[in-house]
Protein backbone atom coordinates (compact mmCIF):
# COMPACT_ATOMS: atom_id res chain seq x y z
CA UNK A 1 0.00 0.00 0.00
CA UNK A 2 1.99 2.94 -1.42
CA UNK A 3 -0.33 5.53 -0.06
CA UNK A 4 -3.17 6.12 2.70
CA UNK A 5 -6.24 7.13 2.06
CA UNK A 6 -7.72 8.01 5.04
CA UNK A 7 -5.58 11.49 4.92
CA UNK A 8 -8.04 14.53 4.94
CA UNK A 9 -9.37 15.56 1.38
CA UNK A 10 -8.14 19.59 2.74
CA UNK A 11 -4.82 18.61 2.61
CA UNK A 12 -4.83 17.84 -0.91
CA UNK A 13 -6.26 20.58 -2.11
CA UNK A 14 -5.00 24.09 -3.89
CA UNK A 15 -4.39 27.30 -1.76
CA UNK A 16 -7.36 29.65 -2.14
CA UNK A 17 -5.46 32.22 -3.70
CA UNK A 18 -6.08 30.64 -7.55
CA UNK A 19 -9.91 31.16 -7.79
CA UNK A 20 -11.00 31.42 -11.28
CA UNK A 21 -14.05 34.41 -11.90
CA UNK A 22 -16.38 33.94 -14.54
CA UNK A 23 -16.73 37.23 -15.99
CA UNK A 24 -19.45 37.71 -18.25
CA UNK A 25 -18.86 38.03 -22.20
CA UNK A 26 -19.21 41.96 -22.51
CA UNK A 27 -15.92 42.10 -20.52
CA UNK A 28 -13.71 39.11 -22.31
CA UNK A 29 -10.64 40.64 -23.46
CA UNK A 30 -7.76 38.46 -24.66
CA UNK A 31 -5.41 40.95 -22.54
CA UNK A 32 -7.46 39.91 -19.26
CA UNK A 33 -6.38 36.06 -19.42
CA UNK A 34 -3.10 36.28 -21.07
CA UNK A 35 -0.83 33.91 -19.56
CA UNK A 36 1.13 34.92 -16.74
CA UNK A 37 3.14 32.77 -15.30
CA UNK A 38 4.28 35.22 -12.80
CA UNK A 39 2.12 34.98 -9.74
CA UNK A 40 1.15 31.30 -10.41
CA UNK A 41 4.65 29.75 -11.05
CA UNK A 42 4.38 26.07 -10.35
CA UNK A 43 7.16 25.98 -8.65
CA UNK A 44 5.89 28.58 -5.60
CA UNK A 45 1.62 28.06 -6.16
CA UNK A 46 1.38 24.35 -7.27
CA UNK A 47 3.97 22.52 -4.73
CA UNK A 48 3.09 19.76 -2.97
CA UNK A 49 1.59 20.98 0.76
CA UNK A 50 3.55 20.57 3.94
CA UNK A 51 1.62 17.75 5.13
CA UNK A 52 2.02 15.66 2.05
CA UNK A 53 5.78 14.46 2.73
CA UNK A 54 7.44 11.26 1.39
CA UNK A 55 8.61 10.18 4.79
CA UNK A 56 4.89 9.96 6.29
CA UNK A 57 2.99 8.13 3.80
CA UNK A 58 6.63 5.64 3.17
CA UNK A 59 5.21 2.33 3.08
CA UNK A 60 6.28 -0.31 6.24
CA UNK A 61 5.09 -3.53 5.11
CA UNK A 62 8.05 -4.65 3.99
CA UNK A 63 10.18 -4.43 7.08
CA UNK A 64 7.44 -6.04 8.95
CA UNK A 65 5.95 -8.44 7.00
CA UNK A 66 7.94 -11.76 6.59
CA UNK A 67 6.74 -14.92 5.05
CA UNK A 68 6.09 -18.20 7.52
CA UNK A 69 6.42 -20.71 5.01
CA UNK A 70 9.53 -21.60 2.83
CA UNK A 71 9.24 -23.15 -0.25
CA UNK A 72 12.17 -25.57 0.72
CA UNK A 73 11.21 -26.65 4.07
CA UNK A 74 7.69 -26.59 4.41
CA UNK A 75 6.08 -27.83 0.84
CA UNK A 76 8.68 -29.71 -0.52
CA UNK A 77 6.87 -32.82 -1.86
CA UNK A 78 7.69 -35.83 -0.75
CA UNK A 79 7.95 -39.34 -1.76
CA UNK A 80 4.34 -41.42 -1.24
CA UNK A 81 5.01 -44.14 1.07
CA UNK A 82 3.58 -47.53 0.20
CA UNK A 83 0.85 -48.91 2.35
CA UNK A 84 1.72 -51.27 3.81
CA UNK A 85 -1.02 -54.21 5.12
CA UNK A 86 -1.85 -54.58 8.94
CA UNK A 87 0.41 -57.49 10.98
CA UNK A 88 -1.78 -60.75 11.02
CA UNK A 89 -2.87 -60.82 14.88
CA UNK A 90 -2.32 -63.81 16.06
CA UNK A 91 -4.27 -65.42 19.00
CA UNK A 92 -3.35 -65.88 22.25
CA UNK A 93 -4.54 -68.92 24.83
CA UNK A 94 -5.25 -67.24 27.95
CA UNK A 95 -2.94 -67.97 30.83
CA UNK A 96 -4.54 -70.79 32.64
CA UNK A 97 -4.22 -70.75 36.41
CA UNK A 98 -3.06 -73.79 37.93
CA UNK A 99 -4.19 -74.60 41.82
CA UNK A 100 -1.86 -77.11 44.15
CA UNK A 101 -3.79 -78.89 46.35
CA UNK A 102 -1.72 -80.94 49.28
CA UNK A 103 -1.65 -84.26 48.48
CA UNK A 104 -4.11 -85.34 51.32
CA UNK A 105 -6.93 -83.01 50.34
CA UNK A 106 -6.23 -84.97 46.20
CA UNK A 107 -6.30 -88.12 48.06
CA UNK A 108 -9.27 -87.65 49.82
CA UNK A 109 -10.93 -86.91 46.61
CA UNK A 110 -9.78 -89.95 44.67
CA UNK A 111 -11.01 -92.19 47.35
CA UNK A 112 -14.77 -90.00 47.36
CA UNK A 113 -14.65 -91.00 43.15
CA UNK A 114 -14.03 -94.39 43.80
CA UNK A 115 -10.63 -94.02 41.14
CA UNK A 116 -9.02 -97.28 41.90
CA UNK A 117 -6.16 -96.70 39.88
CA UNK A 118 -5.05 -93.57 41.37
CA UNK A 119 -5.33 -94.83 44.50
CA UNK A 120 -2.75 -97.20 43.52
CA UNK A 121 -0.80 -94.49 42.44
CA UNK A 122 -0.79 -92.56 45.04
CA UNK A 123 -0.14 -95.53 47.96
CA UNK A 124 2.96 -96.89 45.89
CA UNK A 125 4.55 -93.21 44.90
CA UNK A 126 3.89 -92.77 48.88
CA UNK A 127 2.58 -89.25 48.19
CA UNK A 128 0.22 -89.87 51.32
CA UNK A 129 -0.28 -91.69 54.41
CA UNK A 130 -3.21 -94.36 54.46
CA UNK A 131 -4.05 -93.74 58.32
CA UNK A 132 -3.85 -89.64 57.37
CA UNK A 133 -6.45 -88.00 58.61
CA UNK A 134 -8.20 -85.22 56.90
CA UNK A 135 -9.45 -82.18 57.47
CA UNK A 136 -13.20 -84.10 57.91
CA UNK A 137 -11.90 -85.95 61.15
CA UNK A 138 -12.13 -89.09 59.12
CA UNK A 139 -9.19 -91.38 57.54
CA UNK A 140 -9.30 -92.99 54.35
CA UNK A 141 -10.98 -96.16 54.98
CA UNK A 142 -13.84 -94.01 57.05
CA UNK A 143 -14.24 -91.64 53.82
CA UNK A 144 -14.81 -95.08 51.55
CA UNK A 145 -17.17 -96.74 54.03
CA UNK A 146 -19.12 -93.48 53.58
CA UNK A 147 -19.23 -93.67 49.65
CA UNK A 148 -20.44 -97.56 49.88
CA UNK A 149 -17.65 -98.84 47.70
CA UNK A 150 -16.64 -102.42 48.91
CA UNK A 151 -14.00 -102.44 46.43
CA UNK A 152 -11.90 -99.40 47.69
CA UNK A 153 -12.10 -100.38 50.88
CA UNK A 154 -10.80 -103.52 49.76
CA UNK A 155 -7.71 -102.17 48.31
CA UNK A 156 -7.04 -99.54 51.07
CA UNK A 157 -7.04 -102.53 53.67
CA UNK A 158 -4.25 -104.40 50.78
CA UNK A 159 -2.50 -101.15 51.09
CA UNK A 160 -2.66 -101.18 54.97
CA UNK A 161 -5.55 -99.34 56.55
CA UNK A 162 -6.40 -100.19 59.60
CA UNK A 163 -9.66 -101.24 60.40
CA UNK A 164 -9.78 -100.66 64.03
CA UNK A 165 -8.83 -96.48 63.23
CA UNK A 166 -10.81 -94.22 64.94
CA UNK A 167 -12.15 -90.71 63.94
CA UNK A 168 -12.42 -87.56 65.89
CA UNK A 169 -15.30 -88.98 67.44
CA UNK A 170 -14.07 -92.14 68.09
CA UNK A 171 -15.73 -94.21 64.94
CA UNK A 172 -14.85 -96.92 63.85
CA UNK A 173 -15.13 -97.96 59.97
CA UNK A 174 -17.35 -100.60 61.74
CA UNK A 175 -19.28 -98.21 63.11
CA UNK A 176 -20.23 -96.11 59.97
CA UNK A 177 -20.97 -99.19 58.09
CA UNK A 178 -23.36 -100.23 60.24
CA UNK A 179 -25.21 -96.48 60.62
CA UNK A 180 -25.33 -96.26 57.40
CA UNK A 181 -26.76 -99.80 56.59
CA UNK A 182 -23.89 -101.55 54.00
CA UNK A 183 -23.93 -104.90 55.43
CA UNK A 184 -21.37 -106.02 52.78
CA UNK A 185 -18.96 -103.58 53.91
CA UNK A 186 -19.65 -104.60 57.63
CA UNK A 187 -19.52 -107.89 57.01
CA UNK A 188 -16.13 -107.72 54.84
CA UNK A 189 -14.76 -105.71 58.25
CA UNK A 190 -15.85 -108.67 60.75
CA UNK A 191 -13.80 -110.93 57.91
CA UNK A 192 -10.60 -108.66 58.76
CA UNK A 193 -10.62 -108.85 62.36
CA UNK A 194 -13.15 -105.43 63.10
CA UNK A 195 -14.29 -105.28 66.58
CA UNK A 196 -17.76 -105.38 67.60
CA UNK A 197 -17.31 -104.18 71.36
CA UNK A 198 -15.41 -100.97 70.32
CA UNK A 199 -17.24 -98.23 71.76
CA UNK A 200 -17.36 -94.36 70.30
CA UNK A 201 -17.09 -90.92 72.59
CA UNK A 202 -20.80 -91.81 72.83
CA UNK A 203 -20.59 -94.87 74.21
CA UNK A 204 -22.27 -96.56 71.42
CA UNK A 205 -20.99 -100.07 70.17
CA UNK A 206 -22.06 -100.72 66.07
CA UNK A 207 -24.81 -102.88 66.71
CA UNK A 208 -26.23 -100.05 68.41
CA UNK A 209 -26.21 -97.79 65.52
CA UNK A 210 -27.75 -100.53 63.08
CA UNK A 211 -31.21 -99.49 61.87
CA UNK A 212 -33.97 -101.79 62.47
CA UNK A 213 -35.27 -101.67 59.18
CA UNK A 214 -32.04 -103.27 57.93
CA UNK A 215 -32.46 -106.67 58.31
CA UNK A 216 -28.94 -107.88 56.73
CA UNK A 217 -27.03 -105.82 59.48
CA UNK A 218 -29.50 -107.23 62.40
CA UNK A 219 -28.95 -111.03 61.25
CA UNK A 220 -25.19 -110.15 61.39
CA UNK A 221 -25.46 -109.16 64.38
CA UNK A 222 -27.64 -112.11 65.84
CA UNK A 223 -26.16 -113.85 69.01
CA UNK A 224 -23.59 -116.48 67.03
CA UNK A 225 -23.62 -115.06 63.96
CA UNK A 226 -20.63 -112.54 65.00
Amino acid sequence: MKYNYHVPLSTYTRHSQYTPTYQTSSYYSPSQYSASYSSYSAAAKYTPSAHYTPTRYTSTYRSTYVPSYSKGSRYTARPKEPEQSPAPVIPVAPVRRTVHFPNDIVFQDIVRRGDLEQIGRFMRARKVRVDTLFHSGMAALHEAVLTGNLEVVKLLVKYGADVHQRDEDGWTPLHMACSDGYPEIASYLLTMGASTEVENESGEKPVDLIDPDCQELAKLFEAGCV
